[in-house]
């Protein structure tokens, strides 16, 4: 059965510089009825596991350390067993929210994980946070980016362990070089393509120079 992605909205709060924001969060479930991987579960563990249902999940990645996107993820591990991957530059965010309880597995940028017959690559994109990185999935011509790249243009890189030449460098070297109907699934709001992003990243980079 090929693998096909499943999105789940969660709400709950970003805290960060001694801020708190309301947000809503995509979790992006991927696999088939047998199998799953799971990015980004955000604020309800027993939501994820919801939509997750019987079948078995073979890992939960976070693709950064902000705690809207990793506040459920040890509840989720406990509750189906699976490890949680996260790159090591993003220890001193996770810690923010979990002290105690360290990511089971590091992340490093062209790992390989599979689910369902499917493989997703690791690129390290920095610049949103240190460790920040996408999985890109080309048999599904999809990639999801975290809080790197949005339908309109980066991430925000206004706070604590962020850049914005860095995101920007991040985009252009690592991502826009993948095709460009490749569907970019995100951490907040709707999807949006990496042609249509395209010029919105030649503006960002024409003004910076």
């Amino acid at each position: 059965m090929t693998a096909r992605i499943e999105r789940l909205v969660t709400s709950g709060t970003f805290s960060l510089d001694g801020g708190t924001w309301d947000v809503d969060n995509n979790v992006w479930i991927i696999g088939d009825d047998d199998e799953v991987l799971v990015i980004d579960p955000a604020h309800d563990a027993q939501a994820v596991q919801k939509a997750i249902g019987g079948r078995r999940v073979t890992a939960i990645v976070a693709t950064h350390g902000h705690n809207d996107h990793v506040n459920a993820a040890p509840a989720l591990a406990d509750l189906t067993g699976a490890p949680v991957h996260l790159h090591p530059q993003e220890e001193v965010l996770w810690r923010m929210t979990h002290p105690d309880r360290p990511a089971d597995r590091p992340l490093a940028d062209g790992d390989v994980l599979e689910v369902a017959g499917t493989a997703l690559t690791v690129i390290h994109t920095p610049g949103h946070a240190p460790g920040a990185v996408c999985l890109y999935a080309p048999a599904l011509r999809a990639l999801f980016s975290g809080d790197t790249l949005f339908q309109g243009g980066p991430g925000a890189t206004g706070r604590s362990y962020s850049d914005y030449d860095t995101i920007l460098a991040s985009i252009q070297d690592r991502l826009m070089p993948l095709p460009g109907e490749t569907v970019v699934h995100t951490g907040h709001g709707d999807t949006t393509t990496l042609a249509a992003e395209a010029p919105h990243l030649r503006e960002l980079l024409a003004k910076g120079s």
